[in-house]
Parts: structure tokens; sequence; C-alpha cells
């Protein structure tokens, strides 16, 4: 008999094993956590075909959430040579000074964040066959774009935990014929990267056939499913590199814009260089994750770091400087060890401060410098050099040679520093390539002087730790080495 509620509730073993008992009983709660925010009808998930499309929308309104908006940017670039923490969060101090604790508050959120945003996709794959009143075409469609949703969710969280839980079902009720179902799916173990890696790609594959067209930039597309499939390649254990190359080709249809401050200046959405992007224009999020990076109010996130500026300096790069790195037009009331009030800088991507600012997901340059890499890593060097060269053209700059295969990799890393920064890129190529520990041990203040904290940074710290609260509410997991 199933129990009559509508959220299910869990706290520990114990709990789920008393739920057992008690399924021949219609008179109790169970008076516990949930697993889920989300609320939910266990006679009918998705009750129709309005509810399918509200369903759908709700995934992508997270877009407009605290991951998307802020912590994938801090993620991506304050932990690295682009950017400081900036503001006064301790908890991204710790992020940014490689000392993360397991009770760090960011680190939890995230996790509950990424995996809310599978739930939701895993409601539209589990349940979207059922309802009635939508096409079949339709259907594919939906379960194409939640399984991209999806594979962009886990794509995060490997590369920050390692060995992730694999969780593909939305628990909405519980019988005794579904009970260890149940328990697999609400007290998971780690899965292997590898095993993580395997459910991504084929996830992105079998989306290719019903995912809607390139030209639907703000959804989950073809285009966004082929660029993912060749990160994805490009990161896993033993990468594959032509996998990579063919991946990066079938990214087709899309050009560079002639000036790179176009990319940016709220004028160009959607535009011939995006391949995704999340839509604050007239979409379903308030974009309000501009104001944590620009403004005078008070001290912001991800503040430009000295190395960064010089990068752009040493190179001549004044366009990608320029677009990037704003330094405030009047003196701020703050001021710290890297930069003084009176020439302080702000992250300059996210600009329009009404809310209505969109962000990419994918960009062309972004696959077209992935694909030099695989070039490098295939022995095609001159063709690797071509593939920066466009990139570099654009903004102005002489074009390079490639000598060697290490020699491709850090000019290819410099060119995505220099292309990609404040985009939420750096720690994951970093991590791809194998030159994190060696390229940020090395991080310098406005002196020049190694920075105390870049010795933190050890293999372990490449990993972040399992959130405590997530150990404390589940016995399954284990911590990685080193917290």
């Amino acid at each position: 008999m199933k129990l009559k509620h509508k959220t299910v509730y869990f706290a520990s073993v114990l709990a789920l094993g008393t739920a057992v008992i008690t399924l021949n009983s219609c008179s109790r709660y169970l008076d516990t956590e949930p697993i889920t925010d989300q609320v939910v009808e266990e006679s009918a998930p998705i009750k129709d075909a309005a509810d399918a499309e509200d369903k759908m929308t709700s995934i992508y309104s997270e877009f407009g959430g605290e991951f998307w908006q802020l912590d994938q940017f801090m993620n991506g670039d304050s932990q690295t040579d682009i950017a400081y923490a900036g503001a006064d969060n301790v908890q991204n101090f710790q992020q940014d000074e490689y000392r993360i604790l397991a009770t760090n508050g960011n680190v939890n959120r995230d996790w509950n964040y990424l995996y809310n945003f599978i739930f939701k996709c895993n409601l539209v794959l589990n349940n979207i066959d059922n309802v009635a009143g939508v096409s079949t075409a339709r259907k594919a469609e939906m379960k194409a774009e939640a399984s991209i949703l999806r594979s962009l969710a886990y794509f995060h969280a490997v590369q920050l935990w390692g060995d992730v839980p694999l969780v593909t079902k939305a628990i909405t009720s519980v019988n005794s014929s579904n009970f260890d179902e149940v328990y697999a799916q609400t007290f998971p173990t780690r899965k292997p990267v590898t095993e993580v890696y395997a459910m991504i790609i084929s996830d992105l594959e079998g989306a290719l056939a019903s995912a809607p067209a390139n030209s639907e930039k703000y959804r989950a597309n073809k285009g966004a499913a082929y660029g993912l499939l060749a990160k994805v390649y490009a990161t896993k254990p033993s990468p594959d590199w032509a996998k990579v190359k063919q991946y990066c080709d079938l990214v087709s249809g899309y050009s560079l814009l002639p000036l790179y401050d176009n990319l940016f200046d709220g004028t160009h959405e959607g535009n011939a260089e995006s391949i995704w992007e999340a839509n604050g224009n007239g979409g379903n999020i308030w974009a309000w994750g501009t104001f944590m990076f620009a403004g005078t109010d008070w001290k912001k996130f991800n503040t430009p770091s000295n190395d960064l500026v010089k990068t752009f300096s040493d190179e001549g790069d004044t366009q990608r400087l320029n677009a990037s790195v704003l330094f405030s037009p009047t003196t701020v009331s703050w001021s710290d060890s890297f930069w003084p009030s009176n020439h302080f800088p702000f992250a300059n991507k996210m600009r329009l401060t009404d809310g209505n600012q969109n962000f990419y997901i994918l960009r062309y340059a972004d696959i077209l410098l992935l694909k030099a890499e695989a070039n490098v890593q295939s022995g095609d060097l001159s063709g690797a050099a071509t593939l920066v060269n466009q990139v570099r053209t654009r903004v102005g700059l002489s074009p390079i040679s490639i000598a060697s295969a290490d020699d491709g990799i850090n000019k290819i890393l410099k060119e995505r520093k220099m292309e990609l920064a404040f985009e939420g890129h750096r720690w994951f190529d970093l991590k791809r390539t194998g030159k994190a520990i060696a390229v940020l041990s090395q991080q310098k203040d406005a002196n020049g002087v190694v920075l105390p904290y870049a010795a933190n940074l050890t293999q372990n710290r490449l990993l972040w730790p399992i959130p405590q609260p997530q150990m404390d509410k589940n016995a399954n997991l284990v911590q990685n080495p080193g917290y």
C-alpha cells in the first residue's frame, strides 16, 4: 500500500528501515528530512501537457540560481591565476587559497544545487512518456533536452568531486515493490569517474537525434551536445582525441564575431559565435549575478588578478583586456593587498545591471581552441597553430607557431586564459591538461612575489571534499583523500 504523502522523506538508514515497517499503515507520515525540495504528487509527477512544459521551464529556470549565476564562475576562475576571490566571504577565501574544509558552505550548496538540477531532469526523463497530450516528437525533444541538461550538471559534478553518485530516478513515491530502488537512489554510493563519464556520454549521444536545432541557442540544442561531447572526451580519464576532433568538427555553422567586445555588450545575444547561452533578456531568469562582479557599492567577487592583467599587457592584447577587465573610474571605498583603491578592477563580461544579462554555456572560440588541443595531442602541431591563430587574428594579435607538444599545450592554455577569462573555464582547463599544480603554485602578487597560499595546492586539493552534511545524511558516501 502506498504511503499517502506528497514529499518523500528520509533522514537516515534507520528512518528508511522504519518506513518499510510502516508500509502497511496509511496513518503516518515519515517525519524526517526531505531528500528534495520539490513537492510532487505521487499519482501524477507530470499531470498533463501544460505541466510538462512547466517542468521543462523549471529546469531552465535553474540558470537564474546561485550555482549558474555566481558559483560556476567562482569555481572556474577564483581558484586560479585569473582572479582572486574578492568580496569578504570566508568560504570563498578557502576556495581561493586551496584550504577548503568539508564543512565549507559553498561546497555543500553546490552539491545541493547540482543534484536538485539533476532531480528536475530526471523527473522529465522518468515520466514524460506517460503524459497524454504531448506529441511523440515533443516527448523525444524534451528527453533530449533533459539529457543534455543532466549531462551538463554531471560534468560539473565529476570535475569538482571526482567519483560522484549517479542518481537517475526522481523518487516520488515509496512502496514495497520499489523499496530497493528508492534506497539505492536515496542513499547512493559514489561511482567511479569512468562510470560517470560513460553515463554523460550516453546521455549526450542519445540526445543527438531529437535535440533542438542549432538555431535554438537558448535551449539545450544539437550543437551544444556536440560541443559538450568534445569537452567530455577531452576531460575523461584516457582522453579520446580522435573523438574530440570528430565532435569539434560537428560543431558547425558557427563563426567568430568580428569584434570581441560584441560578445558581451548585451546587444549581440544569440550571435553567430554562441552555441548555447542562458537567456536573461526575455527569458525566464533574472540575471542578478552581474551585481556580484561589477560595481562600487561593495567589494566584488572574482577580482581580476595582477597576473591576468599582466598577461594581457605583455601580449599587447588590449581588445580582450578592455572587454574582460574594467578599472573603476572612481576611487572605491576599499583596498586590498592586490590593488589600490584608486585603481581597482572588476570582471567586465557580466555588464548589464538590469537583470537581462545573458551568459555563455558554450561558444565557438572555446571549441576551436579545444580542437587545437586535440591536434597537439595527436601530433598535428601546424593544424593546432592555425586554429589558435584564428582566435588571435580576431583581436589583432600576431600569429604563433608551435614547436612541440608541451609548447603547444602551454600556448593554447595561455590563449584560453585570455580568450575565456571570467567565463568559468580556467580551473578545469588546468586540471584537464595536468598543468594545475605547476601553474598555480607560481601565482604572484602585484610585486612579483609568489603568493604564500599557492603552496597549499596539492594533488588531493584538485578535487573538492564531499560535503560533510552529505556525509552525515548518507553513510554510504566516502570522503576524498586529504580531507
